[in-house]
């Protein structure tokens, strides 16, 4: 991400950010702000913080009432009646496809897209003895610890990252699975016990990656945010999203898509990995491919080269069956 000071004709003179209340959303669309002063230093950026329907539903399961679009959908509608010109959100919170009239004019530089271990008592998950109870948002991580381990017991666990530790820290669990990334952003890192790597634990598409949406009209909204867009991080979130998008993924299903950059041979290619599983995690389906991909949309298309190597050993029977299952989107 380019935070130098940009010339421009026209520069900004006002620039609203639609934002989630919680702190974690707040610390984002903050650090989006300081970007945007740090380009624009005569520019007033400001602030609207908002309370989504998915914050406010927590006694049943997001996919029964809407999905990860409830984490969106009324900052789109300060979007749309100009009360906000761009909105910040978390990548893995954003439904695979935006609502027409609604464009992603950015990518933010991730930050680590793994996910982490967080106890009081415990140094990692191999360290729990049998029975312990493990809490967890999403069916992607619940279906992998079933897999790995079947001894214990894994719960539910809704809430924002404050309230999630706060259950912790009242004994409801030994240990909780959380996204590094925000952790790290509120200054809590040392709360982590210990990361599990993707071979452990694959990331949700999108997942430490922060997107910035606009309404597709602003034209001039999206070249004022331009320096800000990180090619290598868009390129790898693409090829994620595009994973899930092509097998119709949702917050109902266990499907994960991570994609990284390795040197070979002196040449970057993108990595992507992916699956699709039961959420008993019985059956775990796992397809990966690489590609040197000089736009979003060849990145795209190794998403959709790896979804359908997952469908080809019966991913789209997968998320058929699990399909009005409950689950609560990845959103922590």
């Amino acid at each position: 991400m380019n935070t130098g000071v940009v010339s421009s004709s026209q520069p900004p003179k006002k620039l609203v950010i639609a934002s989630r209340e919680s702190r974690l959303a707040m610390w984002q669309a903050e650090h989006v702000q300081v970007a945007l002063q740090k380009l624009y230093p005569s520019c007033d950026v400001s602030i609207l913080g908002m309370t989504t329907r998915g914050d406010q539903i927590l006694d049943r399961t997001l996919s029964k009432v809407g999905g990860k679009g409830l984490f969106v959908k009324e900052l789109e509608a300060a979007l749309a009646d100009g009360r906000a010109d761009l909105a910040v959100h978390s990548l893995k919170d954003v439904p695979m496809d935006l609502p027409p009239g609604f464009a992603l004019a950015a990518v933010l530089d991730r930050e680590d897209p793994r996910d982490a271990f967080v106890s009081n008592d415990h140094a990692s998950l191999d360290d729990l003895p049998p029975g312990s109870v493990v809490g967890t948002s999403s069916l992607r991580r619940e279906a992998l610890l079933r897999a790995r381990y079947p001894h214990l017991v894994i719960q539910p666990l809704r809430g924002n990252l404050d309230t999630r530790l706060r259950k912790l820290d009242a004994g409801d669990y030994a240990g909780i699975i959380l996204a590094a990334a925000g952790l790290k952003r509120l200054g809590l890192a040392a709360r982590i016990r210990s990361v599990l790597e993707p071979e452990v634990s694959l990331p949700a598409a999108g997942q430490g990656a922060l997107g910035i949406e606009i309404a597709a009209a602003r034209s001039d909204v999206a070249q004022w945010l331009a320096p800000l867009h990180d090619a290598r991080t868009a390129f790898a979130v693409s090829a994620e999203r595009a994973v899930s998008r092509a097998l119709a993924g949702g917050c109902e299903v266990p499907l994960a898509a991570y994609a990284d950059w390795h040197d070979e041979d002196g040449q970057q290619r993108l990595h992507l990995r992916g699956f699709v599983a039961l959420p008993d995690g019985s059956r775990i389906l796992r397809a990966e491919g690489s590609a040197r991909p000089a736009s979003e949309a060849a990145a795209d298309a190794l998403g959709r080269e790896v979804a359908e190597a997952l469908a080809g050993q019966g991913a789209r029977e997968i998320v058929q069956a699990v399909r009005g299952v409950s689950a609560p989107p990845e959103n922590a």
